[in-house]
């Protein structure tokens, strides 16, 4: 099997950054009066590489995937309730349908690696690698290939969506355990000790946490040469097939100078794995939210990254992105249709 080719996403170029920034200073308001949307306009305008930038028809991703550390007990729900979830997504009744419909995003949702078949639902895209991972207590929760396989298939559900015109994308996730996983990816790839690192993911109590804390240490020393500073090892041996494809995709959304949105734990967890492998792909990411579960501030910090929205969140299934959007069509929209102080005939030293 042809092993990936990491896509490496081209830099910036910022030859327009001093344009974008005095086409800002100059609309009819104080220097920096609309804060963060400011500087969501200049990364818009700077990866699109325009002074009049364009969402065109949003997408949003959501891979979904089982995980064999799911019997250890490390969720509140049972893993049966991915592919119950997965059948709400087709259905159109779970919470990202309702902000993907109210948004005008086009939901995608793709069968990562869900225990289960989704045969009599065409609705759901089939890039699934295996019946969920391997338990990762009792050795990698998949093979190199299986990794290697699943960051392809992301990069091509990318290209899928590149082909509509889609030029924003929205990527978010489905899959019990999987905060388990991210809280191993986020501790082997920072350093951020394991406690703070995991949280209550679906709503555990504390016996419940400090028994997935309990988990985590031993699935740790069960890998006792893993290689840290492989991020791909490092995938390969705690991620989710999910996870995964959201890093491949994301990886390919950049390379085709997509706007990416990010979403929650998770999500920033393949990024995480993502960026260690192309740093490039960072300014193309809009991180929607900080997510109340307990690593993603961490994780936030260690990408540098500014959340737009601190709502409490920690649902997944890329409600943060959703919800995000109309900040995005805001910051496009007072570029290209606020009035200028010339155009206005405003004296700017009046405002």
């Amino acid at each position: 099997m042809t092993a990936f080719s990491v896509p490496v996403p081209r830099p910036l170029d910022l030859t327009l950054a001093g344009a974008i920034e005095q086409k800002i200073n100059q609309k009819t308001k104080p220097l920096g009066a609309l804060g963060q949307l400011e500087d969501l306009a200049r990364q818009v305008a700077l990866v699109q590489q325009t002074l009049t930038p364009a969402l065109r028809r949003p997408h949003l991703l959501v891979f979904a995937a089982d995980h064999g550390l799911a019997a250890e007990g490390v969720s509140a729900y049972p893993p049966d309730v991915t592919h119950q979830m997965v059948r709400n997504f087709a259905a159109g009744g779970a919470a990202i349908n309702v902000f993907c419909r109210l948004h005008g995003l086009t939901l995608r949702v793709i069968d990562a690696g869900v225990r289960g078949s989704f045969a009599d639902l065409p609705a759901v895209r089939d890039q699934k690698i295996a019946e969920g991972t391997h338990n990762a207590l009792h050795g990698p929760a998949m093979s190199a290939a299986e990794c290697q396989q699943a960051l392809r298939l992301g990069a091509a559900a990318v290209d899928e969506v590149a082909a509509t015109g889609c030029n924003v994308l929205g990527l978010g996730e489905m899959g019990i355990g999987n905060t388990s996983a991210a809280a191993l990816l986020l501790h082997c790839l920072t350093g951020q000790p394991l406690a703070e690192c995991v949280g209550r993911g679906t709503g555990l109590d504390a016996a419940g946490l400090a028994r997935k804390q309990a988990v985590l240490a031993a699935v740790l020393a069960a890998h006792p040469t893993l290689n840290h500073s492989d991020p791909l090892a490092v995938l390969a041996t705690f991620g989710g097939f999910e996870i995964a494809q959201l890093t491949g995709a994301m990886l390919r959304a950049a390379e085709l100078g997509m706007l990416l949105l990010i979403d929650g734990f998770i999500a920033s967890a393949a990024l995480l794995v993502a960026w260690r492998l192309a740093p490039s792909v960072l300014p193309y990411c809009v991180f929607s939210h900080e997510s109340a579960e307990g690593g993603h501030p961490h994780l936030l910090r260690v990408l540098g990254a500014r959340p737009l929205l601190r709502l409490g969140l920690r649902l997944g299934e890329g409600t943060g992105c959703a919800l995000a959007y109309p900040l995005l069509q805001a910051a496009v929209a007072f570029l290209n249709e606020m009035a200028s102080f010339e155009s206005a005939g405003v004296s700017g030293g009046e405002i």
